[in-house]
């Protein structure tokens, strides 16, 4: 069997998916699989044993700049590489109009949610097969979901298998120092822990005789991590870099402690032990999902808001404020309760 998957991002998104292929790969072992994601994601479905091509797409610059995307022959070429092939089945695992667009240009029978699932209900219109799938549950047990009934076979009710964790398995490196990896950066305003908390959380685990490990993806998540770095020689910058050295990072963590951020699904794929904070969203739909994840919800009046932008008035020490219910004690102590560090 071959099939086409659309699921061009965001990076949670990305990993989300990964289950949903490893169970058909178990019940179709000659499954072959084509992937079409955004450029910045394209690592992932790679690291899958059933992919067998990645087909990168830049929605989002090429909306920026449509008429250079058509008469640079961008599109045309895009185009050319999606329709190679003929496939069994066309699974638009998105459910926006943007991925339906795009599954419309594939060869194949295509799939996706109905109108009342998908998340853009016009998306629907672009499928020659839909389905209901109940949306009041986790997406990675909805993409499962979804795929079973793509490719008819019986819903595995085993954990989510990512199917990535022996691809790593081969790159790390068991003589580094045993290390916690504090994932800092988010794009939201409101899913940031405070700095200060950062820095006393870092202290903390220095002081039980870890080494400490910083990413960064931008200026402003440099500076921080230069300054959560300043409280100790134990901690260090992990140099900034593509996303397969990120894994290799994160798989030989002894664990992790994230915010609401892409990188903390990537460490939930790879089984690390992790503590993963939400403020002004909740884990219950979208947080990281797998073995040996431990998640700290704030218990906070307009907590979780799902808004960008913190609109609280009332007093508080920290900002965002729900975070005060979120302290350094809590999360050191879950952190020492979960994976006994």
């Amino acid at each position: 069997m071959y099939i086409l998957i659309i699921k061009t991002s965001s990076l949670g998104d990305v990993i989300h998916t990964l289950p949903a292929l490893t169970d058909a790969l178990k019940h179709y072992p000659d499954l072959q699989c084509d992937w079409v994601v955004e450029e910045a994601f394209a690592e992932i479905p790679a690291w899958h044993p059933a992919v067998k091509r990645v087909i990168p797409v830049a929605l989002r610059q090429w909306r920026k700049q449509p008429w250079q995307t058509w008469y640079s022959g961008t599109w045309h070429q895009f185009i050319q590489t999606l329709t190679l092939e003929q496939y069994d089945r066309v699974i638009d695992a998105q459910g926006l109009i943007k991925s339906a667009f795009l599954a419309l240009k594939a060869r194949g029978w295509r799939c996706g949610l109905d109108r009342h699932c998908a998340r853009e209900p016009l998306a629907a219109l672009a499928y020659q097969q839909r389905y209901t799938i109940p949306k009041n549950q986790h997406a990675v047990t909805r993409i499962r979901q979804l795929f079973a009934a793509v490719l008819d076979y019986p819903l595995a009710d085993s954990p989510p298998d990512y199917g990535i964790v022996h691809y790593f398995s081969q790159h790390l490196d068991f003589n580094i120092a045993p290390t916690v990896i504090l994932l800092h950066g988010t794009t939201w305003l409101t899913k940031h822990w405070p700095d200060s908390y950062w820095v006393a959380l870092a202290q903390r685990v220095t002081a039980a005789g870890l080494a400490v490990r910083l990413p960064w993806g931008n200026p402003q998540e440099y500076v921080r991590a230069e300054q959560i770095a300043a409280a100790h020689p134990n901690i260090s910058l992990i140099p900034k870099s593509n996303l397969h050295k990120m894994a290799t990072e994160l798989a030989q963590a002894q664990a992790v402690v994230g915010v609401d951020t892409g990188l903390a699904h990537l460490a939930a794929a790879l089984a690390v032990p992790s503590v993963t904070l939400y403020g002004a969203t909740q884990p219950a739909r979208t947080g990281t999902y797998g073995r040996q994840q431990k998640h700290l919800q704030t218990h906070f009046p307009c907590a979780p808001c799902l808004s960008k932008k913190c609109t609280y008035r009332g007093l508080s020490t920290v900002s965002p404020a729900c975070y005060e219910d979120l302290s350094v004690e809590r999360v050191w102590g879950a952190l020492q309760q979960e994976f006994k560090l």
